[in-house]
């Protein structure tokens, strides 16, 4: 059996977008780690799937701001769906299947693509 990674943990950060399915963070390391790549963004009819993108942008913005933090136990597919547009590698050689990467995120392109996740709550 493969050993599993250490993964950081962010406490305090959402563990998800309440009242749905969606998770922002995961509960522990798993040995095969999801590789950070840019997943297309595609029109949906379940609303769900915007409002977590909007509601993960925001916790991103509230927790780190523009300071670069690792991937730790942040979960992988809400990453992807922003990876290479609204959240870049903050570091050269970053390992995109790797808990400890950096991560930053963009902000100028968060603020233009989820305006909501910036208005005062």
């Amino acid at each position: 059996m493969a050993k599993t990674p250490e993964m950081p943990k962010h406490r305090g950060f959402p563990p998800g977008l309440l009242g749905t399915q969606w998770q922002f963070t995961l509960r522990r390391a798993n040995s095969r780690v999801t590789p950070l790549t840019a997943w297309p963004r595609q029109r949906t009819m379940d609303q769900t799937v915007a409002l977590a993108d909007i509601g993960f942008v925001q916790a991103l913005w509230q927790y780190f701001g523009t300071t670069p933090f690792q991937r730790g136990n942040l979960d992988g597919e809400r990453l992807c769906r922003l990876f290479g547009r609204e959240l870049l590698p903050a570091e050269r050689g970053f390992d995109p299947a790797s808990y400890e990467g950096l991560l930053k995120l963009n902000e100028p392109l968060a603020r233009k693509n989820f305006p909501q996740a910036f208005e005062e709550a």
